[in-house]
């Protein structure tokens, strides 16, 4: 529990700390004080942001530390920024803020939007090095240093901060400015950087990011928010790849402009590629040294690399993005080490033609993770999934100078029920029409049996249009469906429509690894959460690689690179069910599997999981006591 000096000395502007949060506040207080790092299992609704911040924050003004703020989400962006406003209000400190995003969605320029990352950080750098973005003159003048214009902007905004990253945006717009500049120059004096994972996490873009706003790791305390996002995110970020697609791409995009000894590079460089998968039927590994020798037998791959990166260059100078780029780019990444990197080939046929591509996949997340732990102050990571925390502590890298915590939920165990029906599942060997019906029934005995709404998350949009076409049979409540690829403003609308069904009850379809699997908050909305299935990993060569990997170096491959990530998204959809102390539902797990033992153990302690087969006694039993006491 917190101290008297400790009470007296963080900055937590509400009236009440509750007992849970006093102990979260003071364990973070403690580590960062000691200079140690902190793994977090917190549940939902503990208040996670201010127990990070409040601490966080008494000891980066009283040690002149910065704090950098790092989440995958930028719903929680918002949150961070009300939280410093109302510390700020409370307090009457000088609090001096920078939210950042992504540069290319804070760019003013016309067209950035279609550009790849590395593109548009291409295309970015030859505008300002020619000096032809009026917004960036307007901002930095050829020294670097702010113009007048940025500072008086600067001064305008520290004043009625802390800002979230759209009133930087806005206040560009008005005054023709770079706002991510602006946000850039705001950071060199903020306290609290609020910034995506990749700012801190990706190495060459950590470089640059520290160096221009004047910070250091060794001063700096980092809060890493939905962490159980952490490895698969650096995993993703250390991952490169190209396809006979691109390749194709690219050609046609070196004979547009003219460059005919380009085009035969490109050809060297998909002749090797079709060599590679002549002995393999749709995947398989391949050596570094296979692909390099193919290419360099018929030229130097050295010369190869730097003529496409001369002329994808140009070409993205002219049209902001480049096919031919990117090529450049993978055969320099493809030169990389082998620990902890696995080397994929895969073919399969798109659009009645061959595909092959090659993935250069990152396996081990603490190759970048465990340097940027090793450097900071202090690492203080939170989830309400990092369990086992043990895990978490092992693939990211961290010494033995780490503090394991998993907090107990204070949300009355009497408003949930933790439900697993081992009545049908989702193995791939026993995917058929009468299990879809069989699971499609189960659900609509369910959904019918509650008042409200109910959302339901699949391992896959596969899965879910298969068991969608027979759940229609089952229940004449609505149906929101999510799909692939929507658009931010179809999703809003979609679950603005759905919240708006919940006196009478509808459905929302989703995967577990989709937008609303995560990222959404419906308190008093949800009835009930049903997952069907697991959502594992394809057992493909990626995910045997994983497991071998992780057995290998810590004897827990099955676990590390298999199982527990797939509970980890499960916990998360659960997750989206009860979100406040006075919420109640049913949270139900559909498939046989979750009653194995492997899988079983998985679940948090405190869930006091009820296995059974007689699910609607259970069901009815719960909300039947639930309407009693509401």
């Amino acid at each position: 529990m917190l101290t008297e000096e400790q009470q007296k000395e963080i900055y937590f502007p509400y009236s009440k700390i509750r007992d849970i949060q006093g102990s979260m506040i003071s364990d973070v207080y403690g580590a960062i004080k000691e200079k140690k790092h902190i793994i977090m299992h917190a549940p939902t609704g503990i208040g996670k942001t201010i127990s990070a911040l409040a601490p966080a924050l008494s000891l980066a003004i009283k040690n002149n530390l910065t704090i950098f703020f790092l989440t995958s989400r930028q719903t929680q962006h918002k949150i961070v920024i009300d939280t410093l406003r109302q510390i700020k209000q409370k307090f009457s400190i000088d609090l001096e803020c920078a939210d950042v995003i992504g540069k290319k969605h804070m760019c003013l320029q016309s067209g950035v939007e279609a550009m790849s990352s590395s593109s548009f950080h291409e295309y970015c750098k030859s505008l300002r090095d020619d000096g032809n973005c009026e917004f960036y003159t307007n901002t930095r003048k050829l020294t670097g240093q702010p113009t007048i214009n940025a500072q008086h902007s600067i001064e305008e905004l520290k004043i009625i901060g802390p800002c979230h990253v759209q009133d930087v945006i806005h206040e560009g717009k008005k005054k023709t400015l770079c706002p991510y500049e602006l946000a850039i120059l705001a950071a060199g004096n903020a306290k609290v950087i609020i910034a995506d994972y990749y700012y801190i996490f990706n190495p060459s873009i950590r470089k640059s990011f520290l160096l221009k706003i004047k910070k250091e790791l060794g001063n700096s305390i980092l809060i890493v928010d939905e962490a159980h996002n952490l490895p698969i995110r650096i995993r993703e970020l250390l991952t490169q790849t190209t396809s006979s697609l691109i390749i194709d791409s690219a050609k046609k995009e070196a004979r547009k402009f003219g460059f005919e000894e380009i085009v035969k590079n490109l050809e060297i460089v998909e002749d090797s590629l079709f060599s590679l998968s002549k002995n393999i039927e749709t995947e398989g590994i391949v050596s570094k040294n296979s692909l390099f020798d193919l290419i360099s037998s018929k030229k130097s791959y050295e010369d190869i690399m730097t003529e496409l990166t001369f002329a994808g260059e140009e070409i993205r100078d002219i049209q902001k993005r480049s096919f031919v780029l990117s090529v450049s780019k993978f055969l320099e990444s493809w030169l990389g080490s082998d620990i902890g990197y696995g080397r994929i080939l895969s073919k399969e046929i798109y659009e009645k033609k061959l595909k092959v591509s090659l993935t250069y996949r990152c396996l081990d997340p603490s190759i970048t993770a465990k340097e940027v732990i090793d450097r900071s102050y202090s690492a203080v990571l939170m989830s309400g999934t990092l369990t086992p925390t043990s895990m978490y502590k092992d693939i990211l890298g961290f010494k033995d100078n780490v503090i394991e915590k998993e907090y107990k939920s204070h949300f009355p165990k009497k408003n949930r029920l933790n439900l697993i029906i081992p009545k049908t599942t989702t193995k791939f060997v026993e995917r058929n029409a009468r299990q879809y019906a069989e699971i499609a029934k189960v659900c609509g005995n369910i959904i019918n049996l509650v008042d409200g709404n109910t959302a339901i998350f699949f391992p896959s949009y596969d899965l879910l249009q298969n068991i969608q076409e027979f759940l229609v049979k089952q229940t004449q409540k609505p149906i929101f469906t999510e799909k692939s690829a929507m658009a931010k403003q179809e999703k809003e609308l979609l679950l603005a429509n759905f919240r708006n069904h919940k006196q009478n009850g509808a459905i929302l379809l989703g995967t577990s690894t989709g937008s609303f699997g995560e990222g959404i908050d419906m308190p008093g909305v949800l009835q009930a959460v049903i997952i069907v299935g697991l959502p594992l990993n394809k057992p493909d060569i990626e995910a045997r690689l994983l497991i071998e990997y992780y057995d290998d170096k810590f004897g827990k491959g099955f676990e590390y690179g298999y199982v527990l990530p797939a509970i980890t998204k499960c916990l998360q959809n659960a997750g989206r069910c009860i979100r406040s102390e006075t919420d109640k539902g049913a949270i139900i797990f559909l498939d046989e599997r979750y009653a194995w033992q492997n899988y079983y153990q998985c679940f948090p302690e405190e869930w006091d999981m009820e296995v059974e087969m007689d699910y609607m006694g259970v069901l009815k039993g719960f909300l039947d006591n639930k309407t009693k006491k509401s």
